[in-house]
């Protein structure tokens, strides 16, 4: 095969990430983004670590499991990979591709089953979209990167992942905005204005926060944005807009905030518990989702009454405010300052004094906390836990530990390093808190080896 060569494949079968796999000369194809059953035609890109790479141009012959999209966005917007399954192969497939994953590494774990979020469409409780424009030197656009394409931009304003607030959202903000003199960024001369728009919505209080990521390069009338906001029907309660000054170079949400209106934070609710939420802080974004993945989660460890627990990697520390309702000590760990003061703020807010949330490196931390627990969970970010944080849990000894991940591929690279430190994996589950993407959240039950 030569570079650039256009193929004609069948896809076999799908391997997490989103990775179809079919066969061409001979040869295992791995084409991202395509479904099994469907004949694709796809150009050659290069063959990498030992496996023949192919990008996807066209769909040829849709899968005998697919059916009639139902979003208005389709084939545009990069977001939503499986929308052409119904909801009950989607999860299926995802099972599959996960345990492919696995038994091509040679880990032989048993998936017991895949749990359906409770909710299948507009479940989301943040998004973030991106301003520019569909192609070179069009009008405004405000949404999600184009599907293959980076540097275009698709409104979507009929998204079904998220509320009628956030489409509502959408389109006032580009209406404004295509109005005014605010220019969107240009990421090659790095002038301009417009970057991003953030919106979060509180599942259970209806708070909303609406977070505008742009430079500083024009003046901005912040007050002015706050009357198109205001000016919204909203089913929630608008309760803060914020102006987040992003000069940085790279294509992400950074910067000093601004309060423009209201407070810098929204409150949620899990499971009965309150839990403050700023822009920077990691929180689930499928909130019904996130207690069943929780009460799920929990449920492996069977009594934490009276235990020590580590919440490693603990966000706004939703997990270890829940296992503090029972046990007799929770430390958190989370690198994000943001994150840890939300956590150490929410435990007083529900009258927790049994825990404790930390800042900073997971492994530099533990290096640092005296208490031995007898019970750990992680929930790492999609990176991984990293070797030094595996050697480092792994050393304490403990019967359990508890293992939440929303990547698979990093799970998998974490469990065979602590399989060599005396742990085995036992039951492990699904949980689909992303309907209709590729994405799914994994936990398993790691228990060490009685020597």
């Amino acid at each position: 095969m030569k570079r650039n060569e256009l193929l004609e494949v069948k896809i076999e079968y799908n391997k997490y990430p989103n990775v179809g796999i079919g066969t061409y000369n001979s040869k295992k194809i791995h084409v991202k983004n395509a479904i099994e059953g469907q004949w694709v035609s796809a150009r050659y890109k290069r063959a990498k670590g030992g496996k023949a790479e192919a990008k996807l141009v066209e769909v040829l012959e849709r899968s005998p499991i697919e059916q009639a999209s139902f979003c208005e966005h389709f084939d545009l917007c990069g977001g939503c990979m499986l929308q052409t399954l119904n909801y009950e192969n989607q999860k299926q497939l995802k099972k599959r591709m996960v345990e492919n994953l696995f038994q091509e590494a040679g880990l032989d774990i048993t998936f017991e089953t895949i749990h359906s979020s409770p909710e299948i469409f507009e479940y989301r409780n943040k998004m973030e979209f991106s301003f520019g424009d569909a192609y070179k030197g069009g009008p405004l656009t405000l949404g999600m990167h184009r599907k293959g394409r980076h540097n275009d931009v698709v409104t979507v304003d009929h998204c079904h992942l998220a509320d009628g607030d956030y489409r509502a959202i959408i389109r006032s903000v580009l209406d404004y905005f295509s109005a005014s003199k605010y220019p969107k960024y240009n990421k090659h001369t790095h002038e301009g204005f417009l970057k991003h728009l953030v919106v979060r919505k509180a599942k259970k209080t209806g708070e909303i926060m609406v977070a505008l990521s742009a430079t500083t390069q024009f003046d901005f009338d912040g007050a002015e944005f706050v009357r198109v906001l205001a000016g919204i029907p909203f089913e929630g309660t608008l309760t803060s807009v914020l102006y987040v000054k992003n000069d940085g170079l790279g294509d992400v949400v950074s910067g000093d905030v601004e309060v423009l209106y209201g407070r810098d934070h929204i409150f949620d609710e899990i499971h009965g518990l309150k839990f403050k939420i700023t822009l920077y802080s990691f929180f689930q974004t499928n909130t019904l989702g996130a207690e069943m993945l929780y009460e799920q989660a929990l449920a492996l460890i069977p009594n934490i009454e009276g235990k020590l627990c580590f919440d490693l990697f603990s966000g706004t520390g939703t997990i270890g405010q829940i296992m503090a309702q029972s046990a007799s000590k929770v430390v958190g760990i989370e690198i994000v300052p943001d994150a840890v003061t939300s956590a150490n703020e929410n435990a007083k807010l529900n009258r927790l004094d049994n825990c404790t949330f930390l800042c900073g490196d997971v492994f530099k931390v533990l290096e640092t906390v005296s208490d031995k627990p007898d019970v750990i969970v992680v929930d790492p970010p999609r990176v991984g836990m990293g070797e030094n944080a595996v050697f480092k849990v792994a050393s304490y000894g403990v019967n359990e530990i508890v293992y939440i991940s929303c990547n698979p591929k990093t799970l998998l690279e974490d469990l065979i390093i602590f399989e060599k430190q005396g742990y085995t994996a036992g039951k492990a589950m699904l949980l689909d808190t992303f309907p209709w993407t590729g994405h799914v959240e994994t936990v398993v039950l790691m228990s060490r080896v009685k020597e």
